[in-house]
């Protein structure tokens, strides 16, 4: 299938008639996602490294931010694009809006760390000193490793005439330095040296004359069992800075400052050239590395000269300054956040529960031919995803198998399993997105991996990305050929799996079944978009799908029927589903919508939108899902989905939304839904000012928190099934629900 195709299929690009009001702005709406993120690291009820974690996930945010959206922005204002958005800004006012905006973020999430976070690790034995701070025998170790391990690595650069400012990669940490004039010479010199990206940022060291960095994985772990020590760290900067006299003998060095650059991450592929794909891609990465800079972090105490000089060199404008009150770069907190030992400073381990038992789980294929799964990850574990791959790998009587992968992570099980029934002579497709942002060298790498095993692989389709999740296993049985499908809402990543929320449909329906062939028939050929039964795919079907949906709520509303809509996603921006919204609203529809980040309707509004709520809920874990739920009259219509409501979801990405026809799966989708809607702890309501606050509880509410209520009651099912007798195994055949 062509995107040309595509784009023919889905006239989804009509203009939206606007009124002044009904739009927020999709940029601040993502600052105000982020200050959510932050507010988790604020809350003293969450446990403290948890509250790093989440102040590091900040930081890690806004880079993105800013090297994606921010950099968008500019690209406007620099073609001199003067359209306003919906929300009525122009891309120049979204610009000065945003960048005021993100400048206060970081000033908070500095004053956290440096003010709060910081001390409260010390108290608890996880120090991250000064190299004043420590002792006699500590500083000595420090010198020691500074000339064993840190010296070799560096390479001082002065900046004059013959020598120009160094092309420094995005996101890197350098030492911005001005020296003293030398002979015949009245300003100061310029010099720079990167902080090695290879060596710990934060180095661990320790008393006793042993080695800084050395034995870290062993954390704050003691021999005596139970028992955790002090552990003390130092910047990897401050060592560097504290020896600069080794790196420019002879020289004064009259001022020094830490200092970061992000640069425009945005890719450009030319989708009309020649050659390949994946080499076009390589290029433009590296392409990537020298692109406009759209921030420079430095330190506070940064002189205006230097700050001037620094800013002259990288065309930084004033508006892309950030002076931060701290470390530049906050993610390398991680790096105590993952720290061995220090279990009461985290939340309590939740290890996902087996939604099959043992004899279900090594009869995979018999499991799926009586009944239908729904699982719902962290709490539901996704081994079962992975023995369905696993045990197609192996089980002679597959033939196929074939699979969209996005985001797969290192040493992917699902990866190995692939190479290993390709090594088998299955027939093994597997539809790559490289355009994971971020990830794109990673997704290159394991890619060229699985055709090298002997596996088709299909670098996605130009113009489109695919976004899509969903595994076919065709098998032959007694009774004839059967496919098996699993399909999702995130990505095949076993790792992300333990930390986002999602869900997934394992089925052997043959309508789901005919229609995943023809998915992957329309991906691989030169077909046209599939006409399926069950499957919804944009950019050719789901649109009009989501607004007819809609429409059919509004009418039974006119019609004097009860009509309900309740839809949780992550990002909510498309202009024409947001209008059919207001018009389901003002028939008097009830909307209730949980949308995690953007969400650029307006609830809440007279005439407008008075019957729409709108929720957020973040949390321990990344919420993900997007489900879908219509009222129908009763005959509830349940679809799950890899897409958000976006025109670039519904419009230029691979996408499925999915069904959920089964009685009992449909139920736990829809008592999820009742549960997120019903968070009294981590749920914020959006309101028309669009401020996002906490909802008042009454005090004859009792607090309820959907996340561990949800692994909860995972848990509890397990041990029920644990505490049946194995003998007394029998399938459940789950039955459509009447439609």
């Amino acid at each position: 299938m062509s995107a040309k195709r595509a784009g023919k299929a889905s006239k989804a690009r009509a203009k939206v008639e606007r009124q002044p009001g009904q739009f927020f702005n999709r940029e601040l709406s993502w600052l105000a996602f982020n200050e959510r993120v932050l507010e988790e690291a604020a809350d003293p009820t969450t446990p403290l490294l948890e509250r790093v974690k989440f102040a590091t996930i900040t930081a890690s945010n806004l880079d993105e931010f800013v090297m994606v959206r921010v950099a968008g922005l500019r690209h406007s204002v620099r073609d001199g694009d003067a359209e306003p958005d919906p929300s009525g800004l122009t891309p120049s006012r979204q610009l000065a809006e945003v960048s005021a905006r993100a400048h206060q973020l970081v000033a908070r999430l500095y004053t956290l760390v440096v003010s709060e976070l910081l001390p409260a690790l010390a108290k608890e034995g996880i120090h991250v000193a000064r190299l004043d701070d420590l002792d006699q025998s500590q500083r000595a170790a420090v010198t020691a490793y500074f000339r064993e391990e840190v010296l070799p690595v560096l390479t001082p650069l002065a900046i004059d005439a013959s020598r120009p400012f160094p092309m420094l990669s995005g996101l890197s940490l350098n030492l911005a330095l001005r020296l003293a004039p030398g002979e015949d010479e009245k300003a100061p010199r310029l010099a720079i040296v990167q902080v090695p990206s290879r060596l710990p940022r934060l180095v661990r060291v320790h008393g006793g004359g042993r080695k800084p960095g050395s034995d870290a994985s062993r954390g704050g772990e003691s021999r005596i069992a139970g028992v955790t020590e002090p552990v003390t760290f130092v910047w990897l900067e401050a060592i560097i800075l504290a020896h600069l006299e080794v790196l420019f003998p002879g020289q004064q060095v009259i001022e020094s400052a830490a200092i970061r650059l992000a640069r425009d991450a945005e890719l450009e592929l030319d989708d009309e050239g020649g050659g390949s794909y994946v080499e076009a891609l390589e290029e433009e990465l590296r392409q990537r590395r020298r692109n406009d800079v759209v921030r420079l972090e430095v330190e506070d105490g940064v002189s205006d000269e230097l700050l001037a000089d620094v800013a002259d060199q990288v065309d930084a404008a004033a508006q892309d300054i950030y002076r931060v009150a701290g470390p530049v770069d906050l993610r390398a907190l991680m790096t105590l956040v993952e720290l061995p030992g220090f279990e009461r400073l985290r939340e309590a381990t939740q290890k996902p529960v087996p939604l099959v038992d043992a004899h279900e789980e090594s009869h995979f294929f018999e499991t799926l031919d009586a009944r239908d799964l729904l699982l719902h990850h962290p709490y539901d574990s996704f081994d079962a995803v992975v023995a369905l791959v696993d045990q197609a790998a192996d089980d002679p009587d597959v033939l196929a198998i074939k699979m969209t992968l996005y985001r797969p992570g290192t040493d992917s099980p699902i990866i190995r399993a692939l190479e290993r029934a390709a090594d088998q002579g299955k027939q093994v497709t597997v539809v790559v997105e490289l355009m994971a942002r971020f990830d794109e060298e990673r997704n290159i790498k394991w890619a060229r991996a699985l055709e090298e095993s002997g596996a088709h692989v299909i670098y996605g389709i130009r113009g489109l990305k695919v976004h899509a999740k969903i595994c076919l296993v065709v098998r032959r049985t007694a009774q004839g050929i059967r496919r098996y499908v699993h399909l999702g809402t995130g990505n095949y990543n076993h790792r992300t799996a333990r930390l986002y929320v999602d869900m997934g449909l394992m089925t052997s329906s043959p309508s789901v079944g005919v229609d995943a062939s023809a998915f992957f028939n329309a991906l691989t050929g030169f077909s046209d978009p599939p006409r399926m039964q069950h499957l919804v795919m944009a950019p050719t079907q789901l649109r009009e799908r989501v607004l007819k949906l809609i429409e059919r709520e509004t009418r039974r509303a006119q019609d004097g029927q009860p009509a309900l809509i309740r839809a949780k996603m992550n990002s909510l921006v498309d202009e024409r589903v947001i209008q059919a919204l207001y018009r389901a609203s003002g028939a008097g529809v009830t909307i209730h919508l949980n949308v995690r980040g953007i969400c650029t309707l307006r609830p809440g509004v007279a005439r407008l939108s008075e019957h729409i709520s709108v929720v957020s809920i973040v949390g321990r874990f990344l919420e993900h899902t997007r489900i879908f739920h219509f009222h129908n009259g009763g005959d509830n219509e349940v679809y799950l989905s890899s897409a958000d409501w976006m025109p670039r979801n519904l419009d230029r990405r691979i996408e499925l939304a999915f069904p959920v026809d089964t009685i009992d799966c449909r139920k736990k989708v829809l008592d999820a839904l009742d549960q997120l809607f019903k968070d009294n702890v981590k749920g914020r309501r959006l309101g028309p000012d669009g401020l996002w606050k906490v909802a008042v509880r009454p005090a004859s509410e009792a607090p309820f928190s959907a996340q561990p209520a949800f692994y909860e009651q995972a848990r509890r099912a397990f041990e029920r099934r644990e505490s049946a007798s194995p003998d007394a195994f029998e399938p459940i055949t789950s039955k459509p629900a009447p439609r």
